[in-house]
Formats: structure tokens, C-alpha cells, sequence
């Protein structure tokens, strides 16, 4: 039973793992139909970052959870231990939002092309010079439009074609009013990129005042777990008496069963928490 018990602990880390993995993957990469090679590049210099230093702190957890078990004679322990080690600190921990991330790249992007178009310059130099120093998020697709109209792609076509490149609602409304200003020219272009950037400001203090408010939730549930897992360790230091029924197989079931409710609800209210995918505004022609 003692293998048993620990066998279904290893099927529970296992699961949580995948889950909370998942919706990881859905924050921080979230599906793109045509990303441009810069953005792919960086997101996997990202993922591989990330994955060596959870894979650091994994085998950390199995050994203290070794220890833990032959301690306490809990096989669960093996599970418990890299659990709190690694996927807590994932269900509890800030939230990546691209949405904010995005507005931030395409309000210093903006920005930048509203300080080069008064030099006299078309919307298409502009984009070329504010290529130069464009944010990590932009500077792959900016450097594939870039390219689409040196082949001599209509501007309008290639910006529209660009907004599959950042699958964003908030960069399609960017890059159509960008299309249309170039397509009018004149003087109205610079008096339609001062109007996106104060548009986006405004915009990216309403997204951070909500995630302000969502992060309010998880620093609640953060504080309340910590107590209960430092209450829970001097108790089992200090009384083992009281804990003795879970040394037993059917406890560690129960233990297991426990553990899995808990972690689900963690799971549940991380979901909550995480901003919802909008709807794309424009599609391009790419």
C-alpha cells in the first residue's frame, strides 16, 4: 500500500504539473497564427531559461522530499515536498499578461514613430528608422514588414498583414489606424499618432489598475498558505503524534486526496485571475 500511496502521489504531481504548465503556456505564449521570427526566438530563449531553473528546483524537491520520507516514513512526501517547491510557487506567483506587455511595445513603438514623422519623413521611413530600436515584442515582425515593403508591398497591405504577425486586438487597432494615416498622408499622420499614443496611455492604466485589483486575490491566498504550511511543518515536527493516522496507507490516500482538492482550487482561482483572451479586430492578408 505504501508503494501504492506513493505511486498516486506521483500520478497527482504529475497531473497538476501538466495543468499548471498549460495555462502557463497559455499566458506567456499565447497562440499566434503567424509569429515572426524574432518573437519565436526569444520565446523559446525564454522557455529554455525557465525550464532549466524549474528542472534545478525539481530535483532539489525530490531530494528533500527523500529525506522528508525516510523522516517521517510518509511516502507522499516524495510528491508533497517538490510540490511546494515548484508548482506553488507557479499557482501563487504574479501572473505574466501579455496585454499589458503588448501596450507597452506599441506605445514606446508609437512614441518613437511620433518623434521621427515631424522630421518631414512618409509613415513607411518612419517604421524603417523606428526599426532601429524597436521593443523586444515588435522588433521580429517589425523587421518582416520592413521587408515586405522593400518587396514592394503596398504599406497598407504589409501593416495589415503585420497584425497576424502580433495576433493582438490592441496592436490591430494600432496598425489599422497606422494604415489608414498612411494611406491619407499629409500633416494628419502626425496628428493621428498623438491621438493613438494618448489612446494607448490610457488604455494601459485601465489594464494595470485591473490587474492591480486581481492581484489582490493571490497575495490573500499567498499569505494564507504560508501560514498554513509553516503551521502544518512545526506541527509535524513537534507532534507526530497528531499526525499519525496519515502515516498510514489508507491516511496517505486520504493525505493525497486532500492535497489534490487543495491544489485544484488553487488551480481554479489562478484561472479566475488571468485576463480572458479578446476577440481580434482586424484580420490581415498574410
Amino acid at each position: 500500500m505504501n508503494v501504492l500511496a506513493a505511486a498516486l502521489g506521483a500520478l497527482l504531481f504529475g497531473g497538476v504539473w501538466l495543468i499548471v504548465a498549460g495555462f502557463r503556456a497559455r499566458v506567456d505564449f499565447a497562440p499566434k497564427t503567424t509569429a515572426g521570427p524574432g518573437r519565436i526566438t526569444l520565446a523559446l530563449r525564454r522557455a529554455g531559461r525557465s525550464g532549466r531553473r524549474r528542472a534545478a528546483w525539481l530535483g532539489v524537491g525530490l531530494g528533500l522530499g527523500l529525506v522528508g520520507a525516510y523522516l517521517t516514513g510518509w511516502p507522499l512526501m516524495i510528491v508533497i515536498v517538490p510540490m511546494t517547491i515548484v508548482v506553488m510557487p507557479i499557482l501563487l506567483g504574479q501572473a505574466g499578461n501579455h496585454d499589458i506587455d503588448m501596450l507597452q511595445a506599441l506605445d514606446r513603438w508609437v512614441r518613437g514613430l511620433l518623434a521621427i514623422l515631424p522630421t518631414g519623413r512618409s509613415i513607411a521611413d518612419a517604421i524603417r528608422v523606428s526599426a532601429r530600436q524597436a521593443p523586444d515584442q515588435l522588433a521580429g515582425p517589425l523587421r518582416l514588414l520592413i521587408s515586405r515593403l522593400d518587396d514592394r508591398w503596398p504599406i497598407r497591405q504589409a501593416l495589415l498583414a503585420m497584425t497576424d504577425d502580433l495576433d493582438s486586438p490592441d496592436a490591430d487597432a494600432v496598425l489599422a489606424a497606422l494604415a489608414l494615416a498612411a494611406e491619407r498622408g499629409g500633416t494628419g499622420a502626425g496628428v493621428t499618432m498623438a491621438a493613438l499614443a494618448d489612446t494607448i496611455q490610457e488604455r494601459l492604466k485601465a489594464l494595470r489598475e485591473i490587474e492591480t485589483e486581481r492581484a489582490k486575490p493571490r497575495i490573500v491566498v499567498r499569505q494564507v498558505t504560508a501560514i498554513t504550511e509553516t503551521v502544518l511543518a512545526a506541527a509535524l515536527l513537534f507532534g507526530r503524534s497528531f499526525f499519525a493516522p496519515y502515516g498510514t496507507p489508507e491516511g496517505q490516500l486520504i493525505l493525497a486526496a486532500l492535497l489534490g482538492i487543495y491544489v485544484g482550487s488553487l488551480v481554479m482561482l489562478r484561472r479566475m485571475t488571468l485576463p480572458r483572451r479578446r476577440e481580434r479586430v482586424v484580420r490581415g492578408v498574410s
